[in-house]
């Protein structure tokens, strides 16, 4: 929830959400299971991405049964689906923030707490994209992560960034 969001705001924003992750899916003729929406909903709930077997946790609270293959295969519908995304350099899980609209092609992850922020920029990503073909290389999936330090975290720590002589 954002600092300035209601409880009430916060949970009319997940409900949302969910109905259009739920009518994305049925326009897909694919099936939003009970778990899956719970795994989704979790993710929105929490505005911040999750490791699995956080995830695994909180649905145990609710799903007593469920083992780590429930959720992954939970979380890998919602990659497939476009409502997640797979935050690799945190080994974690985040809700899509916009997953009825534009493409989000770069994430941004901050080092001190983990924050991800979604971004879509094609001229940037592009760019990027072309200099690392030219470096004989080739992009492995559409999104790209880019660490970084959120405000928060320089507001706590301002001498965090290091400054490493260029090559």
């Amino acid at each position: 929830m954002t600092q300035t969001e209601s409880p009430r705001g916060a949970a009319e924003r997940v409900d949302d959400a969910l109905a259009v992750a739920e009518a994305l899916c049925a326009e897909r003729g694919k099936r939003f299971t009970p778990i899956r929406r719970k795994v989704l909903e979790l993710l929105l709930r929490h505005q911040r991405s999750l490791k699995a077997y956080e995830l695994l946790d909180e649905i145990r609270e609710v799903h007593p049964n469920a083992t780590p293959p429930t959720v992954y295969r939970a979380l890998d519908f919602l990659l497939e689906e476009g409502l997640v995304h797979k935050v690799d350099s945190l080994n974690t899980f985040m809700a899509c923030g916009d997953a009825a609209g534009a493409p989000h092609n770069l994430l941004v992850v901050c080092t001190g707490c983990g924050a991800v922020a979604e971004i879509h920029d094609d001229i940037v990503r592009n760019r990027l994209a072309n200099r690392i073909e030219r470096a004989g290389f080739r992009l492995a999936g559409h999104e790209m992560e880019v660490k970084a330090l959120c405000q928060a975290c320089l507001a706590k720590n301002p001498d965090a960034i290091q400054h490493h002589h260029a090559h």
